[in-house]
């Protein structure tokens, strides 16, 4: 009872980050797995399965507003599935030692992403009239994020979805269904590699799923409460640091650093994400981000609309 109470809480706690942010279950569960003792392929495994059915309700979701371009599913789907089979058999073929720190290894590396993307990040221009993304590029880029996504646990929205956004040939709604279609099949294609790699482990997921998908279901309208209350920005920030700092941790003990070296890596990690925090939360104050300063633009632009024209010609 005990653990299916602390998988709950790490489902809420994934819900919460990917409902505001748009990305990142993955990521932040595997990692908040991890944490509490799960090893890296059970964590993986847990994470997916629980995937298949939370993606195949934002694929339908997404095909009724017609968000969906099912070229860009087909293209960039497939190759991420084979990439994810291939990822979810190779993490459950290493040792837990070996696993472990390949995970943190990657999400590490998402996790400098993330904290960069929401603190840096400026909002991609789309392109209206270009060429649609090609099998050629969409191919390798579905391989690439569905390995890392199945070895990593997690990756896929990061991944993909911000090289096709940062592209700017499709519109961002389009990207967002697609991209997010599309992984229901990674989902598929890694529960089946973990099945297959981990056999009769397979079935000690189970609860793990049970769990998230709980939690998941919990935190789905306070994920929608806080998108309305705190700026992607700043939780993106906060997220992307908490998952570097846990994930430097692990690897640092597993190298065996200790002693000066690890207090000045740790610090370091800190202070820059506190800076970068600091300039998300200055980022998101600023007058052309606020809602409200919007707003009272508006009536301004409305009043200047219905003038009569009384310019010179």
């Amino acid at each position: 009872m005990r653990s299916l109470i602390i998988f709950a809480l790490v489902g809420l706690g994934a819900q919460i980050v990917d409902g505001a942010l748009g990305m990142a279950f993955g990521v932040t569960a595997s990692t908040l797995l991890v944490l509490s003792g799960v090893a890296a392929a059970q964590a993986s495994a847990a994470v997916h399965l629980a995937e298949v059915g939370t993606t195949l309700a934002s694929g339908l979701s997404h095909w009724r507003f017609k968000n969906i371009d099912w070229k860009i599913v087909l293209k960039l789907g497939v190759p991420g599935a084979i990439g994810a089979f291939l990822g979810a058999t190779v993490l459950s073929s290493l040792s837990t030692e070996d696993a472990a720190p390949l995970m943190a290894g990657i999400l590490l590396a998402i996790g400098v992403y993330v904290l960069l993307r929401f603190s840096l990040r400026t909002p991609p221009a789309f392109r209206s009239g270009s060429t649609p993304h090609t099998a050629k590029f969409l191919t390798p880029l579905g391989l690439f994020g569905g390995f890392i996504d199945a070895s990593g646990g997690g990756g896929w929205g990061p991944i993909t979805t911000s090289t096709l956004l940062s592209r700017g040939k499709t519109a961002p709604r389009t990207v967002i269904g697609s991209v997010s279609a599309s992984e229901f099949l990674v989902a598929v294609s890694a529960s089946l590699g973990f099945l297959v790699g981990l056999r009769e482990d397979f079935l000690h997921n189970i609860p793990i799923v049970l769990g998230l998908a709980a939690g998941g279901v919990i935190a789905a309208p306070l994920a929608a409460w806080l998108v309305s209350k705190v700026s992607p920005a700043l939780l993106g920030t906060a997220v992307g640091g908490v998952i570097v700092l846990t994930n430097a941790q692990k690897l640092l003990k597993y190298f065996g650093i200790h002693g000066a070296a690890s207090t000045a890596i740790y610090t370091t990690i800190a202070v820059l994400w506190a800076g970068l925090v600091v300039y998300a939360w200055r980022t998101s104050r600023a007058p052309e981000y606020l809602p409200e300063a919007l707003d009272s633009e508006a009536p301004a632009e409305e009043e200047l609309a219905d003038e009569p024209d009384t310019a010179v010609r």
